[in-house]
């Protein structure tokens, strides 16, 4: 029977779909070298932890890495392509859930929800309402979203229900939904109350919010981050929001996971942080389970992914398993 090797443990679905396709293990460990040890003998490999390049020249039955989920940062897809392996994905399967995180997070921001629940909790009822007093309203404000893949379409959609003014940043502007102003990244930063991240990690993002672009940002306005950490400086977010020069930020993701637990992020108050959880749910995760067991049921029948990410590999993967 192939060997279908997962990272982590998938929604029971998931899991039952691939046990009837083949003999599933769960790693024991989502470390690299537990993955490059575990994984030798896979035919597919369903991917929630980071791969090590290694894998892929050490697993000669490996057909396929699939990603749990649209990022692919966690597959060294070059390997992959040189060892003529495919690489799919699961796109679009959380983005409404990561929508609505993003309001989640904002109005708790907006609202002051974090120190009003600890002062009624610590001190009392008026203590706690005395935030209101402080607290914003969402609609009306600009809403500046970076990256309009399916997460900024999600968010763009939700975010119409508000009466929010909308511009963003996408390197295709010509796909753009109707009532979407597109606009250069600076001009987003400056004109936006709260500027959400959602652009993929890849060697032009990171960085992207640097020292110079939270400088430009309005003294009230909102950073939320649903992409990935290193699109942020965070040296210069972690100075802006200690010196008071912007209004707050929710995070998602960050430079390391886990974050350590005397991260200066922990300091603040009007910091929302997350474990990199915005896009998981109940729902989600049987949506993104599902959708690649489908792909590797579908690769283990001879058939290439519906959404095959490196179709360069594709030669090679056909003299691999004529």
């Amino acid at each position: 029977m192939p060997v279908i090797l997962s990272t982590n443990a998938l929604h029971p679905r998931a899991e039952a779909m691939l046990a009837e396709a083949g003999e599933l293990r769960i790693a024991s460990n989502a470390d690299p070298e537990t993955l490059l040890e575990e994984g030798r003998e896979a035919d597919i490999v369903i991917v929630r932890a980071p791969l090590p390049a290694s894998l892929f020249s050490a697993a000669p039955r490996l057909r396929a890495a699939i990603r749990h989920g649209a990022g692919l940062d966690m597959i060294p897809v070059e390997a992959a392509t040189a060892a003529g392996v495919l690489v799919a994905n699961v796109p679009g399967a959380n983005a409404r859930t990561v929508a609505e995180h993003v309001f989640l997070v904002t109005l708790a921001l907006l609202r002051r929800f974090r120190r009003m629940d600890r002062d009624l909790r610590a001190t009392g009822w008026f203590a706690g309402r005395a935030h209101a007093d402080h607290g914003a309203e969402l609609g009306g404000r600009t809403m500046g979203i970076v990256g309009m893949g399916n997460v900024g379409r999600a968010v763009f959609r939700v975010a119409r229900g508000f009466g929010l003014d909308l511009v963003v940043n996408t390197r295709t502007p010509a796909t753009l939904p109707e009532g979407a102003r597109p606009a250069n990244l600076d001009q987003l930063i400056e004109e936006s109350d709260i500027i959400v991240l959602c652009c993929p990690l890849t060697p032009d993002t990171r960085g992207l919010i640097s020292r110079e672009r939270i400088a430009r940002m309005k003294p009230s306005a909102l950073l939320v981050n649903v992409s990935r950490g290193p699109v942020v400086d965070q040296e210069a977010l972690i100075a802006a929001l200690g010196e008071g020069r912007i209004a707050g930020a929710a995070l998602d993701v960050f430079d390391s996971h886990p974050l350590p637990a005397d991260h200066p992020y922990f300091t603040f108050d009007n910091v929302i942080l997350t474990p990199h959880a915005a896009g998981i749910t109940e729902e989600s995760m049987m949506r993104m389970g599902t959708g690649a067991a489908e792909e590797a049921i579908r690769v283990l029948d001879g058939q290439l992914p519906k959404n095959l990410c490196n179709p360069e590999a594709m030669e090679l993967y056909r003299k691999r398993f004529q």
